[in-house]
């Protein structure tokens, strides 16, 4: 919640407070978070290791916060739902599948961007 005493400089590292603070409670609480994470952590070696180009390392790293953010806000629209409504309704299940799909997506498209930028380096080793 804002604080009207806090300044410009001040409400701005709060709200950097707050957000480390939710990055920490998904990556300490979220099983979904933590895999795609090791699976980022995973393609940020494999860059390395295949010393890809500064283009590919944007497409890789902005693909990798897609599927975080995904995750996320997957996670928040599933907290929410489940207080809103805790026990089994079909809406709310409806609701948390669509929101299901947003990771999906995302995941979906970080298999072809990895496809693209390693495919060709591993079939170069055979």
């Amino acid at each position: 919640m804002k604080n009207p005493n806090d300044g410009f400089i001040k409400g701005r590292l709060r709200s950097i407070k707050f957000a480390v603070k939710g990055m920490w409670l998904l990556l300490t609480t979220e099983d979904s978070i933590k895999a795609q994470t090791f699976i980022g952590l995973i393609s940020t070696l494999m860059g390395f290791y295949f010393s890809i180009s500064t283009t590919e390392w944007m497409i890789q790293l902005l693909t990798i916060g897609l599927v975080l953010v995904a995750e996320a806000l997957n996670t928040a629209v599933e907290k929410v739902a489940d207080f809103i409504h805790p026990d089994y309704h079909k809406k709310i299940g409806f609701i948390k599948d669509i929101a299901a799909g947003a990771p999906a997506f995302a995941a979906l498209i970080a298999l072809i961007v990895a496809s693209i930028i390693y495919v060709p380096k591993i079939i170069a080793i055979f």
